[in-house]
């Protein structure tokens, strides 16, 4: 539904560095890079982080990203432990969401919700 989404984030640097950690075990990288403003995808950038324009704090928002299996979930979970992320919920199944639903949310340094989710049943 969606060709590409950004956020404003307070420290770039810092902002980058969590990025570059989480997104690789989801398949993703860094793809371009304009100054600060900074672009990751696998095929095509369709996440952009860019330094914040406007003045006050930033308001939450929620970002999930599709993780190929359970064990993406579970990879990305432990880089974003890694480099230091707020644990907001461990990787666990989400039935309320639907029977499949399996995902691990965590806080990046500017307070967003960030998500993996894989929607596929549990293997082996």
């Amino acid at each position: 539904m969606l060709d590409h989404l950004g956020i404003q984030v307070t420290d770039p640097t810092t902002a980058a560095s969590f990025y570059d950690a989480v997104l690789a075990p989801l398949g993703h990288r860094r793809m371009l890079q304009f100054g600060e403003v900074i672009g990751y995808g696998s095929d095509d950038p369709a996440f952009w982080i860019s330094p914040s324009e406007t003045d006050g704090p930033a308001r939450e928002s929620h970002i999930a990203f599709t993780a190929a299996d359970r064990a993406a979930v579970d990879a990305f979970f432990a880089a974003a432990v890694e480099v230091g992320a707020e644990v907001l919920h461990e990787p666990k199944e989400w039935p309320e969401y639907h029977e499949h639903y399996y995902g691990a949310f965590v806080r990046d340094p500017d307070g967003n919700n960030v998500e993996a989710v894989s929607h596929g049943p549990a293997r082996g």
